[in-house]
């Protein structure tokens, strides 16, 4: 498959509502998407660099900056190129997980659409549907909190996780459970503590939570393996595992008990599925997270969220969690608490052109 052009492609989508992390507060989503055009179609690719490097070192004009300087040479230099090439061809590249992980996305998505094989069966989906949970941030009163996690279950998510940080931890997971009582809950620190607090957090063991995922900072595996031995919650690891040898170390370490898998965080959907692997080889569950996609996203994340492994609900929400109106033709909507994985060549997806003109703020193509 020979890669003749490149676009990339910024896009400026609103957030139905603002979404507080302990990494600051969302309003709306410059997205990078990459539109990969070769002799026998197109493909696309989405990047989940943030705006700003608090989530990881990479930010969006940093990747768009790499792809079009450094990555896209190299694929224009090796002429036919597959998408399991990609990593290698890219692998002298230091880092740059989510831009690479756009890239080879898009060409995926090509080369399926070539083949007539949808992305579901590619990753190995072993299921048509996926379970949809909910991320929600974090908010300026237990009463708001309450009342978006009331809207969530009425709509039908079956999981429910909050953000926390500290000084708003303890009480709204105390405030959910008195109010919805068993519902499946799990929390999201993104980092925000330290070994230190092992003892406050060994209080959340008294409400039956999925997880804890990331409480310490990412390249704390060895205090990871320490909590966990503090906690009877089960630690997930997601800023921590980068690639599939990351996840063995945590995994032998005791620092893993539970992972979750983000595509763009580890370089692409193709290694995604080898962490699936590496952890289904060593007992341990995962489940796909999010980063506020696009429908394009969303499409992959669904499909990979339909692997064997895949045993816990993921942050895969419709699309009108985060946007009123997505980019693609028909938007992700939850039916029973799932959404249907897509079947179509490629990403299953289709792109509503008319609502992209109007979100794009910048285009630029690039060719050998």
């Amino acid at each position: 498959m020979k890669l003749e052009a490149v676009e990339l492609l910024r896009v400026e989508l609103p957030l139905v509502c603002p979404f507080r992390t302990s990494f600051g507060t969302q309003y709306a989503r410059d997205v990078l998407l990459v539109r990969a055009v070769t002799a026998d179609g197109e493909g696309w690719g989405e990047c989940v660099a943030l705006t700003d490097p608090v989530y990881s070192a990479e930010y969006v004009d940093g990747a768009q900056d790499v792809i079009e300087r450094f990555l896209l040479p190299r694929l224009f230099a090796a002429g036919d190129v597959q998408a399991h090439q990609v990593a290698e061809l890219l692998r002298p590249i230091q880092g740059h997980r989510m831009a690479k992980a756009a890239v080879e996305m898009a060409l995926l998505d090509a080369e399926l659409r070539s083949h007539g094989r949808s992305f579901a069966d590619a990753l190995g989906a072993a299921r048509p549907a996926v379970d949809c949970g909910v991320s929600v941030g974090i908010m300026d009163s237990i009463g708001h909190l309450l009342d978006a996690v009331g809207a969530y279950l009425d709509e039908g998510y079956v999981r429910i996780k909050l953000k926390i940080e500290p000084g708003w931890d303890l009480e709204p997971v105390t405030a959910v459970r008195d109010r919805f009582g068993d519902v499946p809950l799990q929390v999201d620190a993104n980092t925000a503590y330290t070994l230190a607090d092992a003892r406050h957090l060994a209080k959340l063991d008294a409400f039956d939570l999925l997880l804890i995922e990331q409480p310490l900072p990412e390249e704390q595996i060895r205090a990871h393996a320490e909590l966990a031995r503090q906690l009877a919650t089960p630690i997930c690891l997601d800023e921590s595992i980068v690639s599939a040898q990351s996840c063995v170390d945590a995994i032998l370490l005791g620092a893993a008990e539970i992972v979750n898998i983000k595509p763009g965080r580890v370089g692409g959907y193709l290694e995604a599925r080898r962490i699936h692997d590496v952890c289904a080889a060593h007992g341990i569950p995962v489940w796909c997270g999010g980063m506020v996609e696009t429908g394009l996203g969303r499409a992959a994340n669904v499909a990979l969220a339909a692997g064997s492994n895949f045993t816990l609900p993921g942050d895969t929400s419709a699309s009108s969690r985060f946007f009123a109106q997505d980019i693609v033709t028909e938007p992700f909507v939850m039916q029973n608490g799932q959404l249907r994985v897509p079947d179509g060549p490629g990403l299953g997806v289709a792109i509503d052109y008319d609502v992209l003109d109007d979100v794009t703020t910048a285009r630029r193509q690039v060719r050998p």
